[in-house]
């Protein structure tokens, strides 16, 4: 077995157990916030026999631990239930919300690698000058600046006073969305040959998405340029400068590619983390996403949604954890030595 291949596995079954260990936690939370599920979802006027009736059917008049076991039992067979909140299955609920949230987060996540990395390479190349100076100074104002603040910001001058973009949604009014093949509207306009639908679309992810990402490029730009500026202070960049290397060589190839380590790692986190806290961009934007369903759940204490909701938002952060992982051992060959002699 290959030193990637093992890393992969022993990676996966780190996951399985987090994810088991995340069901369990917010299974139990959820079940010992107060309020009654079962008279939140019937409402202040239906009849207490009803609301037996439902607390009976969904078991919540069993035991915590009975309670976890047949949510165990029903997530073997992929069902996560029903929610009190849409009154359809969660499954359904999910593969509805999800692909909006991806495609605004992948978006999102393309602008932080587009953006902070050659930000970041810029401000350590000229460390100390006028373009570091600024690139410094966008980073930390990106940076404190919370996702939806930027977004009402993004609203208001593009959207309101210069109306270039669109203000919410997903698209515009009158335009028909393409046939369903992905979730994601740009893909699915493109597979199904809708350019107008496809530009549409990609017209309403823009201010949504950049508002998304300005923290995420701040950091990365932050975090590429400190890594660069110590890599600078390594010896075999004095070695490449005396070779006669030109500087921008020296950057690209010898400056840039260990810096990104660190940077990769970091944007792993952020990406993930977009998927939790794209809520508050998505109520600001009017955007049908999972991040907004989950918040509506949780105000509604629509048990089965949340833990379903949570379940799938810790996949997502595991699954790219474990994307970054590989293409970091790939990167960097010291970690596939390290993991060869770990298990010899």
């Amino acid at each position: 077995m290959g030193p990637i291949l093992r890393l992969l596995t022993h990676r996966l079954a780190i996951s399985l157990l987090v994810l088991v260990g995340v069901s369990m936690l917010i299974f139990f939370v959820a079940r010992v916030v107060p309020g009654d599920p079962a008279r939140i979802a019937l409402g202040p006027n239906a009849s207490q026999e009803m609301v037996d009736a439902l607390r009976e059917a969904r078991h919540l008049n069993d035991p915590i631990i009975v309670q976890y076991g047949w949510f165990l039992r029903d997530l073997v067979q992929g069902d996560l239930g029903t929610s009190l909140y849409t009154r359809r299955p969660v499954t359904q609920d999910i593969a509805a919300y999800l692909p909006a949230t991806l495609e605004l987060v992948f978006v999102a996540g393309a602008l932080m690698i587009l953006i902070g990395l050659p930000l970041g390479r810029v401000a350590a190349r000229y460390s100390g000058h006028y373009p570091d100076h600024l690139a410094r100074l966008l980073s930390v104002l990106a940076v404190c600046t919370p996702a939806f603040v930027w977004g009402v910001i993004l609203q208001l001058l593009l959207a309101y006073i210069w109306p270039v973009f669109p203000l919410e949604g997903r698209l515009s009014t009158g335009v028909v969305a393409p046939d369903r093949i992905t979730g994601f509207y740009t893909l699915d306009a493109l597979m199904t040959g809708q350019l107008g639908t496809f530009f549409d679309a990609l017209y309403h992810l823009i201010l949504p998405a950049t508002a998304l990402a300005l923290s995420g490029i701040g950091q990365t730009a932050r975090l590429t340029r400190s890594s660069m500026i110590e890599t600078y202070r390594r010896p075999y960049i004095d070695m490449a400068r005396a070779y006669g290397f030109s500087e921008r060589k020296i950057a690209r190839r010898y400056a840039f590619r260990p810096a990104l380590i660190p940077t990769l790692t970091i944007l792993g986190l952020d990406f993930a983390a977009m998927l939790a806290n794209a809520f508050l961009v998505e109520r600001v934007f009017v955007w049908p996403g999972l991040s907004r369903y989950g918040v509506e759940v949780i105000l509604r204490k629509d048990l089965d949604a949340i833990v379903g909701t949570v379940m799938v938002i810790a996949a997502m952060f595991l699954i790219t954890n474990l994307v970054v992982d590989v293409i970091v051992s790939i990167i960097n060959p010291r970690i596939r030595l390290s993991e060869r002699r770990a298990k010899s």
